[in-house]
C-alpha cells in the first residue's frame, strides 16, 4: 500500500492574524472540543477578546464540570516575556483557575516557568502550555494538532493533599476510597465517562456539556443510598428545568428508568432529575455491584440528557 507523506504547514499561512483569524477559529464549538480533549476538559466559550482593565484576553471559557474559569492566551509565534506577563495579568483579573498558553513554539525557559508555576500553586490552579501545529498529506486540507508541552504536576501537589487526607474523618476516608475504586472501575470497563480526581465528599461530578449543568453520582451513608442526578443551577436553573421537564419527562422514564424523579425544588436555586438505589457503601464486598449501577445509569443519563442540554 502506498502511503502519503505528512507535511508541516506554517500556521501563518492559515491564520494570518491571531485576533481576527486564529481566535475566532478556536472559539467555534468544533475546535474548542479539540482543545478540551488535549487537556482532558469540557470547555464552553464565554467570551472572545474579554476586557481586563485596559487589556483584552483572547478567550475566556468555563470548565463545564465545575464552572471554573479557563483563560486561553494565543500566540502564533515563539513564546515571549510579553505574553507571559499578559497571561498572568489576565488570569489574576479574571480569577481564572486554569490558564492555557497556546503558541507555535515554546522556549525552554517559558516551558520551565509553567512547570514551576504548577509546582508552587495550590492544587486547583492549573497551567497548560500547548504548541499548535498544522499538517497535511498531499493536497489535503491542513489538520491541526495540539501538543501538550507543560501540564499540572499532580505528584508534587499531592504531597500537601496527603497531609490533609491524614486528618479525614472515617466517613470522608470511606467516600474517597469508594470514589477512587469507582474511577478505577470506569477506566477498567472503558466507559465513555470522563472521570476526574476523586475527592473525600459525598458527590462525584461529571461534565454534561454546558455550564451550570452537572451530572453527579452521589452516596448517602446515613440512608444507605446511592444516586445519579442531573442538576441545573444558577439564574437559568428553573427555566432550563421546565423546558426539559415539559418535553422529556415521560421519555426519560422510558429511556432511563420508570423511577426517575423530576424535582423542581422551588425554594432552592437548583432543580434536578434523580434516580436512587438502596446501597450501603460500608460493605466493600458490594462495591463492584454498586459501581456497576452507577456507571450504567450515568451512561444512560449522559446519552439522554447531553444532546438536549447542549441545545438549551
Amino acid at each position: 500500500m502506498k502511503l502519503g507523506k505528512l507535511e508541516s504547514v506554517d500556521p501563518r499561512t492559515v491564520w494570518a492574524v491571531e485576533s481576527t483569524d486564529f481566535t475566532p477559529w478556536l472559539s467555534t464549538d468544533e475546535n474548542i472540543v479539540l482543545l478540551g480533549e488535549a487537556i482532558g476538559m469540557e470547555l464552553e466559550v464565554q467570551h472572545q477578546e474579554k476586557s481586563v482593565g485596559p487589556f483584552r484576553a483572547d478567550i475566556l471559557c468555563k470548565h463545564t464540570l465545575d464552572d471554573s474559569y479557563v483563560l486561553i492566551e494565543n500566540q502564533l509565534e515563539k513564546t515571549d516575556h510579553t505574553h507571559l506577563g499578559q497571561l498572568l495579568t489576565y488570569a489574576a483579573g479574571l480569577n481564572a483557575v486554569t490558564i492555557i498558553w497556546i503558541s507555535r513554539n515554546f522556549t525552554d525557559e517559558h516551558r520551565a516557568t509553567l512547570d514551576w508555576l504548577n509546582r508552587i500553586t495550590e492544587e486547583k490552579i492549573n497551567f497548560f502550555g500547548i504548541e499548535i501545529e498544522l499538517f497535511k498529506i498531499g493536497d489535503s486540507m491542513p489538520a491541526p494538532r495540539f501538543n501538550l508541552v507543560s501540564k499540572p504536576n499532580n505528584w508534587s501537589k499531592s504531597v500537601q493533599r496527603a497531609v490533609d487526607l491524614a486528618e479525614l474523618s472515617d466517613t470522608k476516608s470511606l467516600q474517597l476510597d469508594f470514589w477512587q475504586a469507582f474511577k478505577d472501575y470506569i477506566e477498567k470497563n472503558n466507559s465513555k465517562l470522563r472521570a476526574t480526581k476523586p475527592q473525600p465528599q459525598h458527590w462525584y461530578n461529571f461534565s454534561i456539556g454546558k455550564s451550570n449543568c452537572y451530572m453527579n453520582a452521589l452516596v448517602n451513608t446515613r440512608d444507605n443510598r446511592i444516586s445519579v442526578t442531573v442538576s441545573f443551577t444558577g439564574p437559568e436553573s428553573k427555566a432550563r428545568y421546565h423546558k426539559l421537564h415539559d418535553k422529556y419527562e415521560a421519555e426519560s422514564k422510558e429511556k432511563i428508568d420508570a423511577s426517575v424523579e423530576w424535582k423542581e425544588l422551588p425554594e432552592a436555586n437548583e432543580s434536578r432529575v434523580r434516580i436512587d438505589n438502596k446501597a450501603d457503601i460500608k460493605l466493600k464486598a458490594h462495591w463492584e455491584e454498586q459501581h456497576k449501577w452507577l456507571m450504567e445509569n450515568l451512561e444512560k443519563y449522559d446519552a439522554f440528557f447531553r444532546p438536549k442540554i447542549k441545545l438549551l
